[in-house]
């Protein structure tokens, strides 16, 4: 991995490829690895660019607000300055997963100029339901004590279709490190982050750049419903539903986000 000085911290990324510009932006509480099928795919016809967001990974946490946490829009504004450090002043595309879309949707709104095009996979524009961010707060509050393993095991069957909690232990055991392997500090921080974050449903009949929308078939918690709805509400955005996967569907089914990501980019012309 590579890294980037920033103005408030170091910030890995993978950078593999050239071409037209692809930043990859995880999901909580993940970092980079969980693109490694998109990264080895992808890299031959792109440049591909995978981040570990603030806290996780390899890049340090560093100071933040201890009531408010992270909000998605200052994740946005590291990524532009991330962009800014590797001298990418083309637009991109941008394709964030879970809290990554989050992400997304606040780059969208202040960087909407370098965007060449959008994918949001497994993620919600709505802002939380009030039960939602009580649960979200409860675990800020909770994870220091509960430790994160205790975090993985909850999150576990929640982020995963049944089939492959099941029968894809190499795919349960690698979210489970990952998550196992991120601080407390830096879970709590995005879980207050996500709390706050705003309703982007206003957002999508405004977005006028070439939108995918994936969604895994299983997705308990971005539901295949939802993530229609979004790409109904976005002028042109195409949808792809991945078989055989839920909510992690970039590693649940590898080859039908790479089918779709590569018909998109090849759409683009790029």
């Amino acid at each position: 991995m590579k890294s980037a000085a920033l103005t408030r911290i170091e910030m890995a990324y993978v950078d593999c490829g050239s071409g037209l510009p692809v930043l990859l932006v995880h999901g909580f509480p993940l970092d980079h690895t969980m693109w490694a099928a998109q990264i080895d795919a992808l890299s031959d016809r792109a440049r591909v660019i995978a981040p570990d967001l603030r806290g996780f990974g390899r890049t340090p946490l560093g100071q933040v607000d201890p009531v408010h946490g992270i909000s998605m829009e200052q994740y946005a504004d590291e990524l532009a300055e991330l962009l800014d450090a590797l001298a990418i002043r083309e637009p991109i595309v941008l394709v964030g997963f879970s809290m990554g879309g989050y992400i997304a949707w606040q780059f969208v709104r202040k960087y909407a100029d370098r965007l060449r095009a959008l994918v949001q996979c497994d993620t919600r524009a709505a802002a939380d339901t009030e039960e939602g961010r009580e649960g979200r707060l409860k675990m800020a509050q909770h994870v220091a004590e509960w430790g994160t393993a205790r975090v993985a095991e909850m999150m576990g069957p929640k982020l995963l279709a049944p089939h492959t909690f099941e029968t894809k232990h190499e795919v349960v055991q690698a979210v489970r490190q990952v998550v196992e392997q991120t601080s407390p500090a830096a879970i709590a921080a995005a879980q207050r982050g996500m709390a706050a974050r705003p309703d982007s449903t206003d957002l999508l009949s405004t977005i006028d750049v070439p939108t995918l929308v994936m969604v895994g078939e299983h997705d308990a918690i971005s539901t295949r419903s939802e993530m229609e709805s979004i790409a109904e509400a976005i002028r042109g955005a195409r949808l792809a539903v991945i078989p055989d996967a839920g909510h992690m569907a970039p590693m649940e089914n590898p080859e039908k986000v790479n089918e779709a990501l590569s018909v998109f980019l090849d759409s683009l012309g790029g």
